[in-house]
């Protein structure tokens, strides 16, 4: 019998670029179920859920590709709810996908968090070194960096909407290469093996996608 995959989304259903991917990863017959934490909030209900700081703010694409920036504390207050739905529809395992680092909520245990597995990952690849950052806004470089601090670690972070164009992807990747990475990790879910592609020639180090590394994980998990 197949098994059954949750996904949470810090916007809205439906996010297919997120399901698809996710889809691809997982044993044949999966089932694959996807909720937003926004699920139900029109455009304008969205637009009040600004960022207090820099602090708290989380990037998200809406349905119809609209790029938002969007309060962490608004998504948490919703996600124990969304969480408990994807239980009710008999979820074999749930990841709650964003890279962002979050608190212990009602509901999240044995959810597979995709920061856990990129730090993991990076953890493991480089000891010491210093470590890239791809990061969707600039607002975020301050608290991303301080995410990732660890002893013998040096963290440097550029700024790339996963909405940019394969021009600005590029750039982004020259600037961030002139900074000599050891490693890069790009940290955020609406990251596509795409843009991947788009900034491995300049950077020209081992680069660790957020989606893919945890899909691999999730087949790990349901097979």
């Amino acid at each position: 019998m197949g098994r059954t995959l949750g996904i949470i989304t810090i916007g809205q259903a439906p996010r297919d670029d997120i399901a698809s991917l996710f889809a691809r990863h997982a044993p044949a017959g999966t089932k694959v179920l996807l909720r937003g934490a926004l699920d139900g909030l029109s455009d304008a209900e969205v637009d009040t859920l600004q960022p207090e700081s820099g602090s708290d703010t989380l990037y998200t694409r809406l349905r119809g590709d609209r790029d938002v920036k969007i309060s962490k504390k608004a998504v948490i207050a919703r996600s124990p709810e969304t969480l408990a739905r994807l239980r009710d529809d008999g979820c074999d395992a749930i990841v709650y996908a964003c890279t962002g680092d979050f608190p212990p909520m009602t509901g999240d245990e044995g959810v597979l968090f995709p920061s856990r597995v990129l730090n993991g990952l990076a953890t493991a690849l480089l000891p010491k070194g210093r470590l890239g950052l791809l990061i969707p806004l600039a607002e975020q470089t301050e608290k991303l960096s301080s995410k990732w601090a660890r002893p013998g670690l040096e963290v440097v972070a550029e700024a790339l909407a996963p909405s940019a164009d394969a021009r600005e992807a590029a750039a982004a990747a020259q600037r961030l290469a002139v900074r000599k990475p050891d490693l890069v990790a790009m940290d955020c879910m609406s990251y596509t093996p795409a843009i991947k592609e788009q900034v491995k020639p300049a950077l020209g180090v081992p680069t660790l996608l957020a989606i893919t590394a945890t899909g691999r994980v999730l087949r790990e998990l349901l097979e």
